[in-house]
């Protein structure tokens, strides 16, 4: 007991009672692109970047396709490219993740109003990976525990897409996935969205152009939220979920 007491002092407060007005420490997050121009022909961002999500000419970074490994930060001679430890990285929108050069303000989220009407006060979510690497599991899995508290908002995962409002997919969506990914979601009643969560969701990731994906689930099914990251931070994810519900979320008072 006494061993067990002091594994929880040592931990400090695990709970984060607000979890719009946290800050991150020691977080690679949201990027910021310098507003000068590149070099003529220079390509160091690009040859190290694991995932091809930057472009130059001008310069682009998709986060829906970033690892935010931070390499090509490294690599640039002329420190153009910096990391910010601004979780807040979700939009509602593919294109609100392309960033272009100069200051950058965290991607917006917008309301939807038909989604806060159905499920602002109980939205349960139904988790597929897809041919994942358990990276993207794991931080969901996170948010049922006492740090993130997800269900505290009235939000929980379930067991069964036939008790599901949303679909959240994790992974590339390999073939051999497609059709499960398909049940999950005709199993799931009206109304129902989906929520690409983590860079191979989003885009394939490093994986995009391998022969062994079926994304055309996606070409249908356009996702509601992008959550960006390899893997997304919970805090990502929760404030993601809860810009689109227009879910605004007092302090907790102190325990």
């Amino acid at each position: 007991m006494l061993s067990a007491l002091r594994v929880r002092i040592s931990q400090g407060r695990q709970y984060i009672p607000d979890v719009r007005r946290v800050t991150l420490k020691g977080f690679r997050g949201l990027p910021v692109l310098g507003a000068e121009a590149c070099a003529d022909g220079c390509r160091a961002c690009l040859d190290v970047c694991p995932a091809a999500a930057l472009s130059v000419a001008p310069l682009r970074l998709d986060l829906g396709r970033c690892l935010l490994c931070g390499e090509c930060g490294v690599a640039c001679p002329q420190e153009k490219i910096a990391f910010t430890v601004e979780h807040r990285i979700a939009a509602s929108a593919r294109d609100a993740i392309v960033l272009g050069e100069g200051p950058a303000a965290p991607p917006a989220v917008a309301v939807s109003e038909a989604l806060a009407r159905a499920f602002g006060r109980s939205l349960k979510l139904r988790q597929v990976s897809a041919g994942g690497c358990n990276g993207c599991e794991l931080e969901l899995n996170a948010l049922s525990n006492v740090n993130f508290d997800l269900g505290r908002y009235g939000i929980e995962f379930v067991a069964s897409p036939r008790h599901a409002d949303g679909l959240v997919l994790s992974g590339p969506v390999t073939a051999n996935m497609a059709q499960a990914l398909e049940l999950a979601w005709d199993g799931m009643p009206d109304p129902k969205f989906v929520i690409a969560c983590g860079a191979c969701a989003i885009s394939g990731g490093p994986y995009a152009d391998s022969a062994v994906l079926d994304r055309c689930f996606l070409g249908r099914f356009a996702p509601s939220l992008y959550v960006p990251g390899c893997p997304p931070h919970p805090l990502t994810f929760v404030n993601g979920i809860l810009d689109l519900l227009g879910i605004d979320v007092p302090a907790a008072p102190r325990r």
